[in-house]
């Protein structure tokens, strides 16, 4: 494995990043009359092997155009504009100038409205993560909130407009500053009605003991270093194959499984059959991992 300077490369395979994370909004903080200045950044992206669809044919890259059946040719996009469909093939047109018109305060500024306990917010609401760093002005009034609500295990509920779009956030400690995720509202949670109307099946004391045993079994530190995308490395490794650097990796082997008629009997023969977890993480010092910036890390937005 190595890296280039424009990117990550895996054996032959180079990955893009960007050397330095963008700004994707910048405004204030505000707690009651304290507002202090700061930067918000991705905290974290999804990264796998991406392809391009190819014309089998001659092994060239297909584009996408934007066609208009109507005027039955390809339109450019500064031909584009919003509209919101009212009746079939009816359009309300809406202009970028009159949706930035409408934007609320929070647009620029983030007013902290509550604080809650932060076990108190299910991670289900939680949305996208981003790093929020202070500008200097503002160092140590985010410094003394950022103590305050470590020490009572705090998260603030707040607003922001990001992508023209009012969201509800959450800003938690997190290591040496403040994390911002926003949150889904209630509505858009889903009703499944599977879910809710499952039926409550009553299983014995000795099973959940059992049960229960097994867990701890398997309970260890969460060192997220240990984990790997299995998938993507076989990805990685069945391309370099096509490219002559690697032998081509083996097929993934799939586990029979069948359903469980004793459950006890199934967690004896599991418990029987499971190493106990590390501990530590596989790493050559026992020492928490540094983030990984952008001119090193893999999975780089």
């Amino acid at each position: 494995m190595w890296y280039s300077v424009a990117g990550f490369q895996f054996g032959g395979i180079s990955h893009p990043i960007n050397d330095m994370a963008s700004t994707v909004w910048k405004g204030y903080i505000s707690f009651g009359l304290i507002s202090l200045p700061i930067r918000l950044y991705v905290a974290a992206r999804e990264h796998h092997v991406s392809f391009n669809q190819i014309h089998s044919v001659c092994g060239t890259r297909i584009r996408q155009q934007l066609y208009c059946p109507h005027c039955e040719r390809v339109v450019e996009r500064s031909e584009l504009a919003k509209g919101y469909e009212v009746g079939k093939g009816e359009y309300v047109l809406v202009s970028s100038e009159e949706l930035r018109a409408l934007e609320a305060q929070s647009s620029e500024t983030m007013e902290i409205v509550q604080f809650v306990k932060l076990p108190e917010v299910d991670p289900l609401y939680y949305q996208t993560s981003y790093f929020s760093v202070a500008e200097e002005p503002g160092r140590r009034a985010y410094s003394l909130i950022h103590k305050g609500m470590q020490d009572l295990n705090l998260g603030a509920i707040a607003k922001i407009t990001l992508h023209q779009r009012e969201q509800m956030v959450m800003i938690r400690p997190f290591e040496q500053g403040l994390v911002l995720h926003t949150l889904y509202y209630p509505e858009e949670i889903r009703a499944v009605a599977e879910y809710d109307n499952q039926p409550e099946i009553e299983v014995q004391k000795a099973e959940v003991e059992l049960a229960q045993q097994f867990m701890k079994q398997l309970t260890a530190e969460f060192h997220p270093e240990q984990f790997k995308d299995q998938y993507e490395m076989r990805v990685e490794q069945l391309i370099e194959s096509k490219q002559g650097h690697t032998a081509a990796p083996a097929k993934a082997a799939k586990r029979k499984l069948a359903p469980v008629i004793d459950l006890m009997d199934a967690l004896r023969k599991s418990m029987e059959e499971q190493p106990h977890p590390t501990t530590e993480p596989e790493v050559a010092e026992k020492k928490r991992p540094q983030r990984v910036t952008a001119g090193r890390r893999r999975k780089a937005g």
